[in-house]
């Protein structure tokens, strides 16, 4: 099905239909070819750190301590596999190692690779206070709302267990301002640091090397403590 047959048939808002299902296939299959292209060339493997640290187009979520010795900044999208596998298979023992012992903080940032990540990443800010859990239940669930049939009920229903009733919700994925902030966050995130796939790990700046697992955080974290 094309896309503008897609559009024509559901016959919702362009902003409702970030979360409909005809426009998550398209969606989905652009983020993919996305992906692929950013891919073929990588960013620098060092940025500086003032320039990362200054205030993005949404303010941080922060985990952790604010005066740790070490930060880790992540650009991840919502709807990328391996950053579900960071968050429910790494991050826990990372926060236990590190981050609760006041050692790390973690800044988290939305890097989308597609507009259902985009969706995704609009209702955890809409979370308020909430914005850590929802993302560690949409990480968690990843498989049952990255989906090609009805990808809004499912979402919605994820929703409903931070707060949200069916009218926040809504209102909440047609805000043009925090769509436009959480596209500035990705187009920064690339121009200016050069993150161009999902997950991307900066620690003081560098770029994290390897795969993302509890070893690879460990050789870089452990220099860093100890200097």
């Amino acid at each position: 099905m094309s896309r503008s047959a897609i559009i024509s048939s559901v016959k919702v808002s362009r902003r409702t239909l970030m979360v409909s299902a005809g426009l998550a296939i398209g969606a989905l299959a652009m983020g993919s070819l996305s992906s692929e292209l950013l891919a073929q060339r990588r960013g620098p493997s060092e940025v500086p750190v003032e320039e990362l640290m200054k205030p993005g187009p949404l303010p941080d979520l922060v985990l952790g301590n604010p005066d740790a010795k070490v930060t880790i900044v992540e650009y991840a999208s919502m709807t990328c596999p391996h950053c579900a596998s960071f968050h429910n298979n790494v991050l826990p023992e990372l926060k236990r190692k590190y981050i609760d012992t006041g050692q790390v903080r973690l800044i988290f940032r939305e890097f989308p690779l597609d507009i259902l990540a985009e969706a995704g990443s609009m209702l955890a800010r809409c979370a308020g206070d909430k914005a850590f859990a929802m993302l560690e239940v949409l990480f968690q669930k990843q498989d049952e709302w990255v989906v090609r049939d009805d990808p809004a009920s499912k979402l919605f229903e994820i929703a409903k267990q931070a707060g949200f009733t069916k009218e926040r919700f809504d209102k909440c994925l047609k805000d043009d301002e925090l769509h436009k902030q959480v596209q500035a966050m990705r187009t920064q995130a690339n121009q200016q640091f050069g993150v161009n796939s999902t997950p991307t790990f900066f620690i003081n700046g560098k770029r994290l090397q390897g795969g993302g697992s509890i070893s690879d955080f460990d050789r870089a974290l452990e220099p860093l403590l100890k200097s």
